[in-house]
């Protein structure tokens, strides 16, 4: 066997290893967050909706009542639509303004031991609050 050695040859154009930037960690990273950002933003979205769906409406309630006060009873009536009547009052000036009226009408009404039935101008009074409600 011949013991022949291989010749040594200069290499030349072989370059140093460049360093090449990987921002393929950072797109995940915007990637995962904008997606936590979706999911999360989704379920509040659920929650709000289903936690206003069951939630009691205290408006609503409250308009309830005063459609279902009895007028007849007089002085109950005038306590009712003073107390229910107070939730709606600050919806708008004209609101204001009409449960204002509404409340000097039922003054009579109020803090006597027997009052009479209500007066054709208190009675309109109380169904024009009743018809500006909006619920």
């Amino acid at each position: 066997m011949h013991n022949r050695q291989m010749p040594e040859i200069p290499l030349h154009d072989i370059k140093p290893l460049l360093v090449i930037q990987d921002y393929s960690f950072y797109y995940f990273v915007a990637l995962v967050t904008i997606g936590a950002i979706i999911l999360f933003g989704g379920l509040y979205v659920l929650y709000k909706h289903f936690s206003t769906k069951k939630r009691f409406n205290l408006r609503k309630e409250y308009y309830n009542q005063l459609r279902n006060i009895d007028l007849k009873k007089t002085k109950e009536a005038a306590y009712s639509l003073t107390k229910y009547g107070a939730l709606f009052a600050d919806d708008s000036g004209r609101h204001q303004k009409t449960y204002h009226d509404m409340l000097e009408k039922l003054e009579k009404y109020k803090y006597k031991k027997s009052v009479e039935n209500f007066d054709r101008e208190t009675l309109r009074i109380i169904e024009l609050y009743r018809g500006m409600i909006d619920v």
